[in-house]
């Protein structure tokens, strides 16, 4: 599913880039309603500076602050080199809208991530 996720923002001209290192976002910093797609490498996500997850290529990360528009929840800073597609809220309604596979993609990962939360 993860390439999937990628083909739908291969030929995009929005991604940006982040060296392996760098802090994409911080915990508690507004989310601007804005969440990404990895399309090549890897963020770690950070919560009170302890890892908690780590997402590859077609994962997305910080669609919580897509949804609710609250402070970020967690920390994410590239692993690797690393290009991701920003995503704010009307553009996620395009992809749903034209793409309903999608938005059911999203709610897997969702699900997943409070379920292993819950788990922990």
């Amino acid at each position: 599913m993860n390439a999937m996720r990628i083909a739908f923002f291969k030929d995009s001209d929005r991604a940006v880039t982040y060296a392996a290192g760098s802090t994409i976002f911080r915990e508690g910093d507004p989310s601007g309603g804005l969440m990404y797609v990895v399309v090549a490498g890897s963020v770690d996500i950070l919560r009170d500076g302890k890892p908690v997850d780590s997402v590859e290529a077609g994962d997305p990360l910080g669609e919580i602050g897509l949804v609710d528009h609250g402070p970020r929840s967690a920390t994410a800073v590239a692993r690797t080199d690393c290009k991701l597609e920003p995503l704010d809220e009307r553009r996620f309604e395009f992809m749903v809208s034209q793409t309903p596979y999608f938005a059911l993609e999203m709610l897997r990962v969702l699900v997943d991530r409070l379920r292993r939360e819950r788990a922990s």
